[in-house]
């Protein structure tokens, strides 16, 4: 099969119906008034339409090789603008399916492909060794879990590896157990949710993730599991029911706030900051979960909280979902440099999130940027923790 045959979907039939598979007919809906482009982040760093993309992809005419169909960060902003219920998000995964079907990624995307095998080979994208996966909880008051614990706290791949975020993971298992809260952690025995790289085309590698962590969690006897990644959280809440099964699934800020709310843990060290939350994709827009994390930062004695100016169901996004967190972003097309400006433009101190891919992209802006006025990047648990 010669290279000029992959340009476009079209010479396969099979694949013009996986695409329309991914929401039937409903992309022939779009009547490209343009309210998707118009509200895409990527508009504000560059030219790029997602209409485009819908034309094309109906009549199978969608250039698989172009690097535009990996470039959303399935953010969830456009669909909840689009006045005729297309799924954009939905249909920028099915092109990816197709790439990875014919293995065709530009040169920016070939980053993703390669974390794909250390998914498969060590149950995580940073391809680091399965049995190190609860090395950060060393010396530190956490147990493996077992049947009749209250609660799993499942971890996740960045906060188990990531060296800033294993800081994170710490910071929450010392409030846990500040709480009282007897929970335990799978360490080697928990895989990948597999969100992310569900959402870079590779359908049946989330599968297998999906079904390991399934199956784990069965034998273990879980039944109520708290997660810190928001893409964790969504997968979990809203994928994983695709197999059959229902566990209760709570955000760790829903969690910190409720332990807060019962008396358990007592906030009572000031913070005196002038904090800027931001709401992560998957969090908010995607799954609603707006206030928590606004109340938990308010029970903070001495932390004054203000607004970002895109904010809630607005909030801008950091660029790291969809697999992006994997591929390359130059500078001068980064969200999260304009997010920080933001932050600084509210005189925020600390911008605090709850995603570790967020943290991630803030982080390495931090870094490329000189610039004394930008605000420190914090996991709500890192502000918790400083206040108790």
């Amino acid at each position: 099969m010669g290279r000029k045959e992959l340009e476009t979907v079209a010479p396969f039939p099979e694949t013009i119906a996986e695409v329309r598979e991914a929401g039937g007919e409903v992309y022939r809906y779009c009547y490209q008034c343009g309210k998707c482009d118009v509200v895409c982040p990527w508009n504000r760093v560059r030219d790029f339409s997602i209409r485009r993309i819908i034309r094309e992809a109906t009549f199978g005419l969608t250039q698989i090789e172009s690097e535009d169909i990996w470039r959303c960060t399935t953010c969830g902003t456009c669909p909840q603008e689009c006045p005729r219920g297309v799924e954009q998000v939905e249909l920028g995964v099915a092109l990816r399916r197709v790439a990875s079907k014919y293995d065709v990624f530009p040169a920016s995307v070939r980053s993703a492909r390669a974390v794909r095998a250390g998914l498969t080979l060590e149950g995580n994208p940073l391809n680091e060794e399965r049995a190190k996966r609860g090395d950060w909880a060393k010396d530190l008051p956490v147990r493996p879990f077992e049947e009749g614990m209250d609660v799993l706290y499942f971890v996740g791949c960045y906060y188990s590896y990531d060296p800033r975020l294993r800081k994170v993971a710490a910071a929450t298992a010392r409030i846990l157990a500040r709480a009282g809260v007897r929970f335990g952690i799978l360490g080697e025995r928990e895989g990948c949710c597999g969100e992310s790289v569900r959402k870079t085309g590779a359908e049946q590698l989330f599968r297998d993730l999906a079904r390991h962590n399934i199956k784990t969690w069965i034998d273990a006897g879980v039944k109520k599991i708290v997660v810190a990644s928001p893409h964790c959280y969504h997968t979990f809440k809203n994928e994983y029911p695709e197999f059959k099964v229902n566990f209760e699934i709570v955000h760790m800020s829903q969690f910190l706030l409720g332990l807060v709310r019962d008396g358990r843990l007592k906030l009572e060290k000031p913070y005196p900051k002038r904090v800027a939350y931001h709401d992560p994709c998957y969090l908010g827009r995607h799954n609603g979960i707006f206030d928590e994390p606004r109340e938990l930062l308010r029970a903070v004695p001495g932390l004054e909280l203000v607004e970002l100016a895109d904010a809630r169901q607005k909030s801008l996004c950091c660029g790291g979902g969809g697999g992006r967190v994997w591929m390359d972003t130059p500078r001068g097309e980064r969200f999260s440099d304009l997010r920080l400006d933001q932050a600084r433009d509210v005189g925020a101190e600390v911008l605090a999130t709850a995603c570790p891919y967020c943290i991630t992209m803030f982080e390495d802006s931090r870094l490329t940027r000189e610039d004394e006025n930008l605000a420190t990047v914090r996991d709500l648990a890192e502000i918790v923790e400083q206040a108790l």
